[in-house]
């Protein structure tokens, strides 16, 4: 990574277990995409997949807005000299602390309850600042073939589309500055056909709400929904085939809303591929025929490759030997954390170089939902240090 050996990495870090996220890898990311997108499309990083301060202050300048899901990623993002104009604060439950210091940030709010507004109007009076809002809405439709549907039927997230009408009226009759919509339907999707679709419903969407609008929308967000490939048999993403998509997409809101902001919501697909999980064989043990790598890390730092994070059948993640990439010599071994439970399992069986105590594990894919989405303090063994290169 970085053009260094992960051997050099590790002990430039000093210690394992480690995550290690690369710059390049992130800049390539955000280029390859702009290539694909028609102009005008912003890209927004949700904080959320992964809220490193250093990496969130690096990737602030190549992206065009941050969005975030709690006051302390707001802390984050206007740490990282964000602009707050171009930092929008989603989540359900927002408290009111939360709301106040999003006030007094000047950040967009994506409202997504009543009482977010009435909280807001007199938030804004007290404060003598007008808030800036949008509307989360949960569509009628949700984004087919995706991890998690985050629309569509019930959903604690957002305002049900048939309820928005009057929720913007009584955001007018409040007095706050009402800006537009935030329309996420799901996440972890590797069909282009279904992220296009949601696409194009979102923007069908934005356009028939909006003449209910006190004033001209300036933001859409659709959200974003792009997956990357984590188990064997998936491939990566058609970006090109979602720019064409995007294309029509930016021609008629140009038409319908004409001074509005397109905007895609991206946190996995920019950051996850730029990060690695490393950590060392502490210990090699054979238990009836199956040979098992003990190392110093587990679920309790990367709970998602132990498959407890929203999996329903376990898969594995990308997992190799680090300092053994091309070792000839090979085995099925399990990869298996030091926590008491057998849950603890960053690899099953896998096809692996035969390893040692000593030698390095790395588990690719893993720059999202890594740290910050796993019990760290299970059991009490020390957190992973993180780096970015």
């Amino acid at each position: 990574m970085g053009g260094l050996p992960l051997t050099r990495i590790a002990e430039r870090v000093g210690r394992t277990p480690f995550y290690v996220y690369d710059r390049q890898a992130v800049q390539q990311r955000v280029a390859m995409l702009r290539q694909n997108l028609p102009p005008g499309i912003e890209v927004h990083y949700a904080v959320k997949a992964n809220p490193m301060p250093a990496l969130v202050d690096y990737i602030a300048s190549l992206v065009d807005g941050l969005d975030v899901a709690s006051a302390g990623e707001l802390q984050v993002a206007l740490n990282a000299g964000a602009n707050p104009s171009n930092v929008s604060f989603a989540g359900p439950g927002k408290a009111e602390p939360e709301l106040r210091q999003a006030i007094a940030a000047g950040v967009l709010v994506n409202v997504e309850s009543r009482r977010e507004v009435t909280l807001l109007a007199a938030l804004s009076s007290h404060m003598r600042l007008r808030a800036r809002v949008a509307v989360r809405v949960n569509p009628s439709f949700e984004l087919k073939a995706s991890g998690m549907k985050m629309g569509g039927g019930p959903k604690q997230f957002g305002i049900d589309e048939e309820a928005v009408p009057d929720v913007i009226s009584e955001i007018a009759r409040s007095g706050l500055q009402f800006e537009g919509f935030h329309i996420f339907s799901g996440s972890q999707n590797l069909s282009a056909e279904a992220i296009c679709e949601s696409q194009r419903q979102a923007i069908d969407l934005a356009v028939r709400l909006s003449q209910f609008a006190p004033e001209p929308i300036r933001i859409v967000n659709i959200g974003g929904g792009f997956g990357i490939p984590y188990f064997p048999g998936e491939q990566e993403l058609d970006i090109g085939r979602i720019g064409e998509n995007l294309r029509v997409l930016a021609s008629t809101a140009a038409d319908k809303l004409p001074v509005a902001h397109i905007a895609i919501e991206l946190g996995r697909y920019l950051v996850g591929p730029a990060g690695l999980y490393v950590c060392r064989v502490v210990d090699r043990k054979l238990s009836r025929g199956q040979v098992f790598l003990v190392v110093d890390g587990g679920l309790h730092h990367h709970l998602a490759a132990s498959g407890n994070f929203g999996q329903v059948l376990r898969k594995n993640y990308p997992v190799v030997v680090a300092n053994k990439i091309r070792g000839v010599t090979r085995e099925v071994a399990s990869v298996v954390g030091p926590l008491c439970t057998p849950l603890d399992v960053l690899a099953d069986r896998m096809d692996l170089a035969v390893a040692e105590p000593g030698d390095l594990i790395a588990i690719l894919q893993s720059g999202a939902y890594g740290r910050t989405a796993s019990p760290t303090e299970f059991l009490g063994h020390p957190p992973p240090v993180e780096a970015l290169i």
